[in-house]
Parts: structure tokens; C-alpha cells; sequence
């Protein structure tokens, strides 16, 4: 079940999640055992430091410039990319400039 974004509402994704200095900012729209849908919001220089995941992990970003990291190789994500992140990988995500991604884990 979606929850903390309005329904039946056409949205700017972006405009649902606010940067925040010094800080990651972090808002979940679903999460269940199959699925975690999740807006975040990094002001520059923050990040989320390498952990795994149990389920692939699509990032797309929303706006502004991001790195993600999978295996020690990182990737670079401006406006309008993605990349999936796959289950049991370890994986960073690095504000390069202040970021807005929308993270969707689906296990």
C-alpha cells in the first residue's frame, strides 16, 4: 500500500522530497516483503556508505548529480538516469551535488 504521497494527484517526484544541509533526507512511499519504494533527498557531500541489499535495487535520478557505487566501480547519475543495483552486491550512494533519487527494492 502507497503511503505519505497523494493519490489520484498528478505529481512532480522530485517536488515530494525537500535537501536538506548537512543531511540525507529520506521519505517511504511503500514497503512491504516484496517491495520498497523510497524518495531521498542528499544535500552535496552526503552519502549512504557501502552496505548490501536482499533484493535488486533500481535508482533513478530525479535531479541533480549523484555516484553510485557497485562493487567497487562507480557510475555517475544525472537527471533522468538509473542503474540497478544487484541483490547481495555491495553498494554506496555519494552526493556529488545535491541529489534526489527515487530507490525502488524489489526482493
Amino acid at each position: 500500500m502507497m503511503k505519505n504521497i497523494p493519490m489520484s494527484e498528478v505529481l512532480v517526484l522530485k517536488d515530494q522530497v525537500t535537501n536538506q544541509d548537512g543531511q540525507v533526507v529520506s521519505k517511504t512511499l511503500a514497503q512491504n516483503d516484496a517491495v520498497s519504494v523510497t524518495l531521498f533527498a542528499f544535500a552535496k557531500g552526503e552519502e549512504i556508505s557501502t552496505h548490501k541489499s536482499g533484493g535488486d535495487a533500481m535508482v533513478v535520478c530525479l535531479d541533480g548529480e549523484g555516484r553510485v557505487t557497485i562493487d567497487d566501480k562507480d557510475y555517475t547519475l544525472k537527471t533522468g538516469d538509473c542503474i540497478v543495483m544487484p541483490a547481495q552486491h555491495p553498494h554506496a550512494v555519494y552526493a556529488a551535488e545535491q541529489f534526489k533519487m527515487l530507490l525502488v527494492v524489489v526482493f
